[in-house]
């Protein structure tokens, strides 16, 4: 991918993560250990409606598991993305067709034609970002994480 810059704008990153109620995860996994797991289990501790999206599951964090985008009842505001770059054409269109302001792809999901696809649908792109550590950066929570925030240290003389 020639520019990823651009889908890696902070005001378009802002604005999203303000704007958004609920966050199709298209790929979520139940097992706890997965990365989607984690990041749909702090999205709903965050208020967000978090609608799973796994043909393989029926139910997902407590929430009902849907086998597509185009099976999800009512508004979908982001689709967070957790699948094999070449699925993403494929949501991209998914996510055009049912009216999604953004369509979110996490770290390595990296697809011209998916990022075109849903451009042209007028789908605000997000990609090679992850979801979760953008919310904690710009909601303050960075040091919860365990992140590098340079204000707690284990060295003993403190911060130079």
């Amino acid at each position: 991918m020639s520019d990823l810059g651009r889908y890696q704008d902070p005001l378009t990153i802002q604005r999203t993560l303000h704007n958004a109620r609920s966050i199709a995860i298209v790929g979520l996994s139940a097992n706890e250990l997965r990365a989607s797991y984690f990041v749909g289990y702090y999205l709903k501790r965050h208020g967000y409606r978090v609608i799973p999206v796994n043909p393989r599951e029926t139910e997902i964090l407590g929430e009902k598991s849907y086998a597509s985008l185009l099976d999800v009842p009512g508004p979908v505001d982001v689709v967070n993305v957790f699948r094999a770059p070449d699925a993403l054409p494929g949501i991209a269109r998914d996510a055009v067709t049912i009216g999604a302001n953004a369509l979110w792809c996490q770290f390595g999901v990296i697809n011209e034609e998916g990022a075109r696809i849903a451009e042209d649908g007028g789908v605000t792109v997000i990609m090679d970002r992850c979801l979760k550590i953008e919310h904690a950066r710009y909601v303050g929570r960075m040091h919860w994480l365990g992140f590098n925030t340079q204000r707690i240290t284990s060295v003993r003389a403190g911060l130079q």
